[in-house]
């Protein structure tokens, strides 16, 4: 089976450019955002432009598309306002996912500010079954995995299993960030490391929930808590990790998305595309 690799791809010029800058780069898989990440309005999605990102997909070898939300999204805020404004953002965006297509968005489930984490978590989960009163059925909610920097929720497997556990209407699926999880404090760099985090994560969560991986190496190392991308195998996790992950035949359907700096020319796009198929080759 042909590795489902990707990128996060721009939407410059119109969403359903993405799908050709996938192409352009021999993706099999792709992740977009579905409006500016970085502002909280967008205009209503145009659904010839809609029509035409599905039409674009259609035709061409991507085989998944997953869609990011905005990072002003935050549903633990403590912030009443804030909090609304983020369970319309949210509702918005899976709206969006549904017009386009696309079955899975990838969020990561929110900051408590001080209010302590379990408070955080109850308020996330408030905010879930807020949003999933009206929210289409044919997108699901994919959790991120995070680092854990500052107080920001998710960095603990249990934190992604309570929220599941509070909201058991929806079938959440996960995201799993390599270097996320790893800063975090579960070890991916040796195999030994590997087979002791996913077996605690399937213990917790489950394996199966994993829909999507960010295949990223870490420049810090495990434990920090420090959130920095680095490129596949020149970071803290390096071949070894992304070799275990790659030959993990329980994964072997599931997207693998790099979040690293392209660059020019989106040469090291290539570099790190070419070395998880390689990884994958080297495993038979």
């Amino acid at each position: 089976m042909k590795p489902l690799v990707g990128v996060h791809a721009s939407i410059a010029g119109g969403i359903d450019r993405a799908i050709g800058r996938g192409e352009a780069l021999g993706c099999t898989a792709l992740q977009i955002f579905t409006k500016n990440a970085s502002q909280w309005a967008a205009k209503p999605l145009d659904e010839k432009r809609a029509a035409a990102f599905r039409a674009a997909w259609r035709d061409s070898s991507i085989v998944t598309v997953h869609a990011h939300d905005s990072y002003l999204i935050n549903l633990a805020a403590p912030d009443e306002q804030k909090w609304r404004r983020s369970i319309a953002a949210f509702a918005d965006e899976l709206r969006r996912c549904h017009s386009l297509g696309v079955p899975g968005l990838v969020m990561h489930p929110g900051a408590h500010l001080g209010q302590g984490e379990q408070a955080g978590l109850q308020r996330i989960a408030e905010a879930f079954r807020q949003i999933l009163a009206e929210a289409p059925p044919d997108v699901r909610i994919l959790l991120e995995t995070t680092a854990g920097m500052g107080s920001h929720l998710g960095w603990r497997f249990e934190h992604l299993a309570e929220i599941m556990d509070q909201v058991p209407g929806h079938d959440f699926g996960v995201c799993f960030d390599t270097c996320h999880v790893f800063a975090a404090g579960y070890d991916l760099s040796t195999p030994e490391g590997y087979d002791r985090t996913m077996t605690e994560f399937d213990r917790l969560v489950g394996c199966d929930r994993i829909v999507l991986f960010h295949a990223n190496d870490s420049k810090k190392e495990c434990g920090s808590r420090v959130d920095r991308h680095e490129h596949v195998g020149r970071g803290c996790i390096g071949e070894i990790g992304f070799a275990c992950l790659m030959r993990d035949a329980r994964f072997a359907g599931v997207p693998k998305i790099l979040e690293t700096p392209p660059g020019e020319d989106n040469c090291e796009d290539r570099r790190n595309l070419a070395l998880l198929r390689k990884l994958a080759e080297v495993a038979g």
